[in-house]
């Protein structure tokens, strides 16, 4: 047995784990982590149609060959708006195939290892499985650092100051509710900036907050661009983009 196997100890059988496996790069993930996905029966995880799946991606230097996955597809993304009633009956059906498909692993006694991009608890797909099979199934969700973490590190920026209150925002809000939201923080993250990246930035210049705004794509993965929202012209943003509004507070 390895060092990392006796630190982060090994799978249980018929045990659904929630893994979070960081923002990107493979070097962020937990011993707790690492370990449970060297050692789970099953490595599951969602990916969109045609698409290697970005969490996959992220531990593919922790996987073996032969090992025994579960690939979660997505029937929908980006090409239909959430609030469309279509979206949520795909939506709600897949995640209620994906759960019957990791139940019938863990009836079996298999472990399975569910990867979360950043952490499972947070705007994760795991959550969806967690809220059906958590009772009647034993669950261990493995935390893991956040997108917003590794992407205001690599901005070399701190978020908060003293008493900073830091506030999240979904780029899915309505323009004015972003507004007024951002009016009344102090720092800012603001997350699922995609297509809704030209409404986001007229709410923040609105806000008087566009001077300390910085946009980072793809923090801490190989194509990262970190650079003033002011700078940038987009239509839209890659799927793995989020805007940062550092906190300005007590500095000693």
């Amino acid at each position: 047995m390895s060092l990392l196997d006796t630190i982060a100890g090994s799978a249980s059988a018929g045990t659904l784990y929630g893994i979070g496996v960081g923002p990107g790069d493979v070097r962020y993930l937990t011993l707790r982590a690492a370990g449970l996905i060297r050692s789970v029966d099953v490595v599951a995880f969602f990916a969109k149609r045609g698409i290697e799946g970005n969490a996959r991606r992220i531990v593919a230097p922790l996987m073996d060959a032969g090992r025994h996955e579960l690939r979660l597809e997505y029937p929908v993304t980006e090409e239909v708006p959430v609030a469309d009633p279509s979206y949520q009956a795909q939506i709600g059906d897949f995640y209620r195939r994906a759960a019957d498909s990791i139940a019938a692993h863990l009836a079996e006694g298999r472990s399975v290892g569910l990867l979360s991009e950043g952490d499972p608890f947070f705007y994760g797909s795991f959550m969806h499985m967690w809220r059906r099979l958590e009772r009647d199934h034993p669950v261990e969700v493995v935390p893991g650092v956040t997108g917003m973490s590794g992407c205001w590190t690599k901005a070399n920026v701190p978020i908060t100051w003293g008493d900073d209150i830091l506030t999240v925002l979904p780029g899915t809000l309505a323009e004015d509710v972003l507004h007024d939201r951002l009016t009344r923080c102090e720092a800012a993250v603001i997350m699922k900036v995609g297509r809704n990246l030209p409404k986001v930035k007229r709410a923040i210049a609105q806000a008087g907050l566009l001077a300390r705004a910085i946009y980072v794509e793809r923090g801490t993965m190989d194509a990262q661009r970190v650079t003033p929202l002011v700078e940038v012209e987009l239509d839209r943003g890659p799927y793995f983009s989020m805007i940062l509004i550092p906190g300005q507070g007590r500095r000693l």
